[in-house]
């Protein structure tokens, strides 16, 4: 009891002392951002505009148009749990320089998502769970980053989506898979907002990070780590949520988790939406 209360106040003072906000973002340096998606039913992939074909599933299965539920499946890391429970990667892939109203530029593209249904899906052939997961390299497309302040804005980043639908019979072998490719793109999130971080606490860590990118569960590509000022997201309630996280873990050793954000992000598409919630830029160590 003495021990909770002496680690209580010492983040209460801790809190009390956070960094005023960051000086003025000229240049974004490339990075990662981390996403996690809750199983909440605010993601699913829908087929009704384009159904998955009779015979599929087997020889008698009608074309199924129905929408499937997903939830993030963690991603699987060089450093096991080094992402908190992330299942979804955006790599900006080039440094960003504000101009003299305000806005930058950098590509950007999808490296990893790994994605799973809520629930097993019914056909008539039986029930399958399902994975998503990226197939082959991605395309890459334009985020426009808007400065509003000294150090946050807001940011327009439509991601095209090459992606591999895998449905596997709850009662079978797990080589029984069947797989669906599909393309599509996410709409930019109204109102998509970052804020800049500070550096310091990356100057210990490495600056790559192995990842699974393929969702074979076998970690295979290096990827830069989040750069320190820029992260997705952001709101003041979430910066100092972040730190208090840090401070806690340095305190009692608590392992971080990805999931910070009140309002998750929610990107619309013509086959369903995708709504996750910035991760932030801490790793477990």
């Amino acid at each position: 009891m003495k021990r909770a209360f002496v680690c209580a106040l010492t983040l209460a003072l801790l809190a009390a002392a956070l960094p005023a906000a960051a000086a003025t973002v000229r240049t974004i340096e490339n990075g990662i951002d981390v996403w996690h998606t809750p199983g909440d039913g605010t993601s699913y992939v829908d087929f009704a505009r384009n159904p998955i074909p009779k015979g599929f599933f087997c020889t008698k299965s009608a074309a199924f148009t129905g929408r499937i539920a997903l939830r993030g499946r963690p991603l699987t890391t060089g450093t096991p749990g080094e992402l908190g429970g992330a299942d979804t990667i955006v790599q900006r892939l080039d440094d960003a320089t504000f101009d003299g109203s305000g806005v930058a530029t950098t590509r950007i593209q999808l490296r990893a998502l790994q994605l799973e249904s809520v629930a097993p899906v019914k056909t008539t052939c039986g029930d399958f769970h399902v994975q998503v997961s990226l197939s082959g390299t991605q395309p890459t497309t334009k985020m426009r980053i808007i400065r509003e302040t000294e150090s946050s804005g807001r940011f327009e980043a439509p991601i095209e989506v090459r992606y591999r639908v895998s449905f596997f019979p709850t009662k079978g072998a797990p080589t029984q898979r069947l797989d669906l490719v599909r393309s599509f793109t996410l709409a930019p999130a109204p109102n998509a907002t970052w804020g800049a971080i500070e550096t310091k606490q990356f100057a210990s860590r490495a600056n790559t990070l192995l990842v699974d990118t393929d969702g074979d569960q076998i970690p295979d590509t290096f990827l830069p780590k989040t750069s320190g000022n820029f992260q997705a997201g952001w709101t003041p309630a979430l910066e100092r949520a972040m730190q208090i996280r840090r401070m806690q873990k340095a305190l009692d050793g608590t392992a971080y988790a990805c999931s910070y954000s009140d309002e998750p992000e929610c990107h619309p598409e013509a086959q369903g939406i995708h709504c996750a919630e910035p991760c932030g830029a801490i790793y477990a160590q």
